[in-house]
């Protein structure tokens, strides 16, 4: 009798790739053939296709003392078990690897080299670090972040062998200048990159042929760029984090030092032109574009996700008293124009995932296009727009707000509803009522099948904290301690919804009900001196969700776990599993996922600031592996761009 055959190692490869090419798209799509037929003229029966059925993740163990080394560098020692339609299985074990680590230099794709990360001002003129004297270099980041993988049907490239796909890599900003004294954080403009990658057909492998850096003076330069999101058209959505209180600029040092940095004059930035979304299209040639939006609202962006309807955006406010925020736009694939909405909870948040859940209704802050609001933020000042105290005036026509883990009392100036909606966006919507409760609310995703949105809190704390100075009641948002460790929500997402002045929300992807999916644990210190539990999920941060694989990934940005963590958790089987374990010190940020990518599936990584110590956290590890990261990443003045593989050497499959 004939039997299903299984795949050779290059078909099995195809669905995993070697870049996290995990084992969909190519097999999922073939037919495998049988080996033989009958032993009479009688045709055989055509064997059912062997195809992807199911996956899951072997988990590693946390690293510890016993291998410093492993500590010290992006260690994955985690798998992939792929069960296919005949129920048999196999295991693919994964690695990673690294495009290049900043600071490198790499090809410009026109037969010259171009500094990985490296830092450019207003005039596209390269900002030197004078900090050591005879020792000038151009600045370059330790911070790379937002990672977009895509590619284009028309694409052009010198150089490739195999097919051209292309990566947006955002750097979101540098820790110190090289004399290691001098805080360089948020004192630069924030580069953004084009990568040029060639797909080998053959494994998956990608490999670097281009670098590009975007021109972005037409954005006015960017301001901590930090996580990214993949358009449904195939464009990289940034991000502006902690956006400049346009009322305090004037004390404000470190946007100074931004603005002499990126226009050579520490008073011509102008705060209202930071703080929105950044958006770059990819050229066929490997270059690319940027344009920035006003329009999404002036708040602490940290990671948009755009719904399957072209339109529908939901927004991390990576802020303290931060909100839950809502695009809709006017026209699909386009974010010029739409209407701004904040979210306002009702009654039943709660850290049980077995809890009902809070509802939520939408208050609109307004309509606009992104040329309008650009004009507005070109001309007007602060006080145009609102009265702002820090204590009470007493005055009744004032309103008491929370911004920032404070109170003040704001006091609107006729007919700027408009600019305050977009421009002040923090304050106008605590003015409209939303609910402004969430402590660093950071990246978003959507699990499209079942019409779930997650959101990311890397903690909860202060404005969620019952008593807290910045909580307030009214909000309905009320733990009785914080919860360092923070947790992931799930968002129901539904159609039929109207705003809270009974008008309709253009969408049938509206956030209606929010329960919690995914908590941390805070710990006394263990042993390595780790402040949440180790084996849970601590302070996340960046969120992907794989349709093909039901599974939901996780990126750490924790002064809790020694080591940040990439998890995967399964929606449907509920088992989280630890993939990957960035240097110490280091934060887990680039995460991108990538079902098909001409029959390949990638998931990305990068890492930021390795051995950035904490006298809390590490005490108990820095001396021993400080030199080991110091030899690792350029004296920590490096960190890695790169993506999840699976190790050729590790796959076993039988030939047909």
């Amino acid at each position: 009798m004939s039997k299903p055959t299984h795949p050779t190692r290059r078909q099995a490869l195809k669905f995993l790739g070697t870049p996290l090419m995990l084992p969909l798209g190519g097999l999922a799509a073939a037919s495998l053939s049988a080996c033989g037929g009958g032993d009479d003229d009688t045709p055989a029966p055509t064997p059912a296709p062997v195809i992807f059925s199911s996956a899951s993740f072997a988990a590693m163990a946390a690293p510890s003392l016993a291998v410093p080394a492993d500590m010290a560098k992006t260690l994955v020692a985690s798998s992939l078990d792929v069960t296919l339609s005949d129920g048999s299985k196999q295991s693919f074990k994964l690695a990673y690897q690294a495009f290049f680590l900043t600071g490198d230099l790499v090809p410009d794709g026109k037969g010259g080299t171009v500094q990985a990360g490296a830092y450019f001002d207003i005039n596209n003129k390269p900002i030197i670090d004078t900090t050591v004297a005879g020792k000038e270099r151009q600045f370059f980041s330790d911070s790379p972040d937002g990672t977009s993988l895509l590619s284009l049907p028309n694409a052009s490239v010198t150089g490739i062998k195999g097919k051209p796909v292309f990566a947006v890599v955002q750097f979101e900003y540098t820790t110190w200048a090289q004399d290691g004294k001098t805080d360089m954080y948020g004192k630069l403009p924030s580069p953004i990159a084009v990568l040029t990658l060639d797909q080998d057909q053959a494994t998956g492998k990608l490999s670097l042929v281009k670098y590009h850096n975007v021109d972005t003076s037409s954005a006015h330069g960017l301001w901590i760029t930090c996580g990214s999101s993949l358009s449904p058209w195939g464009t990289h959505l940034s991000s502006e984090e902690y956006e400049p209180d346009a009322f305090t600029i004037a004390a404000n040092t470190m946007f100074k030092a931004f603005s002499k940095n990126t226009f050579g004059d520490e008073s011509k930035a102008n705060p209202y032109h930071y703080g929105h979304l950044p958006e770059v299209s990819v050229n066929p040639d490997g270059t690319g574009t940027i344009k920035k939006h006003y329009c999404l609202g002036r708040i602490s962006h940290e990671l948009i996700q755009v719904m399957p309807d072209n339109r529908t955006a939901i927004m991390g406010d990576d802020a303290t008293n931060g909100g839950f925020f809502m695009f809709v736009a006017d026209k699909e694939k386009d974010l010029a124009a739409g209407s701004l909405y904040v979210a306002k909870f009702g009654a039943g948040f709660s850290l049980d995932p077995a809890a009902a859940g809070a509802p939520l209704s939408w208050i609109k802050l307004g309509a606009a296009t992104s040329a309008e609001i650009e004009k507005l933020a070109d001309t007007l000042k602060p006080t145009d727009i609102m009265e702002v105290s820090t204590t009470d005036p007493k005055d009744a026509s004032f309103s008491k707000i929370y911004l920032g883990g404070k109170q003040q009392w704001v006091k609107l100036k006729p007919g700027m509803e408009k600019a305050a909606a977009f421009l002040e966006t923090h304050r106008y919507a605590a003015l409209m009522g939303g609910t402004m409760a969430f402590t660093k609310m950071e990246g978003t995703t959507v699990n499209i099948k079942d019409k779930i949105a997650y959101s990311a809190l890397q903690n909860m704390q202060s404005s969620m904290v019952k008593g807290n100075a910045a909580w307030n009641e009214a909000y309905g948002i009320t733990l009785d301690k914080a919860l360092n460790a923070g947790g992931v929500l799930a968002h129901t997402l539904s159609a039929g919804q109207k705003d809270t002045a009974g008008a309709a929300i253009a969408s049938d992807w509206v956030p209606s009900l929010t329960k919690t999916l995914l908590v941390g644990e805070d710990i006394a210190a263990d042993a390595l001196g780790n402040l949440a539990n180790p084996d849970k999920i601590g302070a996340p941060d960046n969120l992907k969700f794989s349709e093909k694989l039901r599974t939901l990934f996780i990126g750490e940005d924790s002064s809790y776990h020694v080591n940040n963590f990439v998890w995967a958790y399964n929606v449907d089987t509920k088992t989280l599993s630890r993939l990957a374990s960035m240097p110490s010190g280091a934060e887990a940020t680039g995460l991108g996922v990538v079902d098909d990518l001409n029959g390949w599936t990638y998931i990305t990584s990068n890492f930021q600031h390795p051995g950035d110590w904490s006298a809390t956290l590490h005490a108990k590890v820095q001396a021993t592996l400080d030199p080991l990261v110091r030899a690792n990443y350029k004296d920590r003045f490096g960190a890695a761009v790169g993506y999840l593989t699976a190790e050729a050497t590790s796959v076993k499959l039988n030939k047909l």
